[in-house]
């Protein structure tokens, strides 16, 4: 899997349910040199890095190179903080066509859910 997000996260496993969702299970990185700096002493996650975790989960399980068209309904509902909770389970609905992607995303930690949203990728050609 190609990602620009290197070493800040390990998919330790995924499963995909018989309508074609998937979970996957990721663990991130706490030693990851964006932490130090998002914020020093007390770590945060970057939003935009779990916008771009879901784009290359779903290329991985898509087989598909994506780009962001929109993304909707976006709602950070709790700080994902990688030393108090580093692993993460990310529901992916995913509706793929000819030329496009849609996903909802749900993650979570534990019975917290983190982040909510929808987003629309247009599948790029080689």
């Amino acid at each position: 899997m190609q990602t620009i997000l290197t070493d800040f996260y390990t998919l330790e496993s995924y499963e995909q349910a018989e309508n074609g969702n998937f979970t996957a299970y990721i663990t991130l990185n706490k030693d990851h040199d964006i932490f130090k700096g998002h914020f020093p002493g007390n770590p945060v996650t970057p939003g935009v890095c779990m916008m771009q975790i879901v784009k290359e989960l779903t290329e991985e399980f898509t087989s598909s190179k994506l780009f962001l068209q929109s993304a909707s309904n976006v709602k950070f509902m709790a700080i994902i903080n990688p030393f108090e909770t580093p692993d993460l389970k990310l529901q992916l609905d995913i509706n793929a066509s000819e030329n496009e992607v849609k996903v909802k995303n749900t993650t979570s930690f534990g019975e917290t859910i983190a982040l909510k949203m929808s987003v629309h990728y247009k599948k790029l050609t080689s």
